[in-house]
């Protein structure tokens, strides 16, 4: 038995709880807690292993440099976005995205969507000021309220949790596979939102190239070919609230081997934040054993000497595109640490998925007075991540966002050039800004605007 098996034998889904662990929550009714983990314990899959298993082999190529991963969504989902409205709204701009970027990169897109579970968020305290009132801070609808009043951490929103979860992804799945992916042709896009002539333009060039593009293959009869007939669209969310990803954990069969293996069968992705990722804690011990691809949030914090071990422990048998490394340095961080973090994954013989988050680290408030992020500060992030992976021979592997299909103000810039004092007019977020439909889009141009350029040889940053 080699090492690696060892470790696997030796893991459960319980293995985590002896361990230290970050961002608990304690209910104050025990009893009520084990009777609603003892009912999600009895609820079915809401993925499968062979989907699992699919979303894998994908992100073994993008590991290879042979596709791209676009991941994006809320912040902090709220139970009342599991409507027709919202969920059809944040799928058109991640198909409409990942298509702009297909046509730059030529390669195929891997779309993972931070929804159907991203109930729960991290917090740096317990507690908040709200009104000039102390209260336990939001954590999530799966865990308390937003309202002030509603703050107590209650068992029975992890039942919530599920059900609609397990709403949005039948949803999902019937949309798609009723043509629901037709929506992102380009004839449905519009381009007034761009301020700047210029910018038009050139964006008005690549849309117009992507529909003759699609025109000729509708031509030659391959417009009812899967890639755009029908696609994958997987969903994720932040592994936080262990006792919920646990009652989740389900012995099944491999659909190729026949071997019984642990699935988290709530997403298909998940992901460690950084505030939860410390190597001996309770989310590592959990994450080392599932069979999902997974996700592991990089930061400033993140040493590069341990990065290794990290990967070692994580991934023992070093398959290749098992683990994303989602670097959140901020843009005026991101040199002084993405350099010796690859270095340190080239010496560990590890091959993982290298995807850039560049909205976390560039958080900051507006002269308003709100949370805010700054698309100028996003794009140098992107940029300065691309100019450091080609420096020292590796590749950027694909993006995380934060975004919504809706048409919210919540960060400055882009093409529509919103400003501070636009803020108010429709800040619709409960926890961190998020790229409105328009913003996203830029950022879909741009990054195809570059690839473009670097098939072609010619200066692209």
């Amino acid at each position: 038995m080699t090492k690696a098996d060892n470790v696997t034998s030796e893991w459960s889904p319980s293995s985590w709880r002896p361990k230290p662990i970050a961002q608990s929550v304690k209910y104050e009714d025990q009893k009520h807690e084990k009777q609603v983990e003892d009912k999600l314990k009895q609820l079915p899959p809401m993925v499968t292993p062979s989907e699992i298993r699919r979303l894998k082999e994908q992100l073994k190529q993008v590991a290879l440099g042979e596709a791209f991963l676009l991941q994006g969504g809320d912040c902090a989902e709220l139970f009342e976005y599991c409507s027709q409205e919202p969920i059809e709204s944040k799928l058109k701009v991640l198909l409409q995205m990942s298509l702009v970027l297909t046509w730059g990169a030529r390669i195929p897109i891997v779309r993972i969507a931070r929804m159907a579970g991203q109930y729960a968020k991290p917090r740096s305290s317990p507690t908040e000021m709200v009104n000039g009132q102390e209260v336990i801070s939001f954590r999530g609808e799966n865990i308390n309220g937003f309202d002030p009043a509603d703050r107590k951490p209650d068992p029975d929103r992890l039942l919530k949790a599920y059900f609609h979860s397990a709403a949005t992804i039948n949803y999902v799945r019937s949309i798609i596979s009723s043509g629901f992916a037709d929506l992102h042709h380009p004839s449905q896009w519009s381009l007034h939102h761009v301020r700047s002539e210029t910018i038009r333009q050139e964006y008005s060039h690549i849309v117009d190239r992507v529909t003759d593009s699609l025109s000729f293959m509708h031509t030659i009869g391959a417009v009812s070919s899967p890639p755009l007939a029908s696609v994958d669209i997987f969903m994720s969310h932040e592994g936080l609230v262990l006792p919920y990803e646990e009652c989740l954990t389900r012995k099944l069969k491999d659909p190729v081997t026949d071997e019984f293996k642990w699935y988290n069968v709530s997403a298909h992705f998940l992901w460690i934040g950084d505030r939860t990722r410390q190597l001996a804690s309770a989310h590592v011990e959990y994450f080392k054993g599932i069979e999902n691809p997974i996700g592991i949030k990089v930061g400033p914090s993140m040493k590069a000497d341990e990065l290794g071990q990290f990967l070692d422990v994580v991934n023992p048998k070093k398959e290749i595109g098992k683990v994303t490394l989602i670097t959140r340095y901020g843009a005026k961080e991101v040199d002084k640490h993405l350099p010796g973090h690859i270095e340190a994954v080239k010496k560990s013989g590890h091959v993982v998925v290298w995807a850039c988050d560049p909205m976390h680290g560039n958080t900051e408030k507006s002269l308003s007075g709100v949370k805010t992020r700054y698309f100028d500060s996003i794009i140098e992030e992107l940029s300065r991540t691309i100019r450091i992976h080609k420096a020292h021979r590796s590749r950027m592997n694909g993006v995380h966002f934060e975004l919504t299909g809706d048409r919210v103000t919540e960060c400055i810039g882009g093409s529509m050039e919103l400003a501070d004092e636009d803020l108010s007019q429709n800040y619709k977020t409960y926890c961190d800004p998020r790229l409105n439909y328009e913003q996203s889009m830029d950022i879909a141009f741009l990054i195809a605007r570059y690839y473009e350029k670097e098939r072609k040889g010619l200066p692209s940053i």
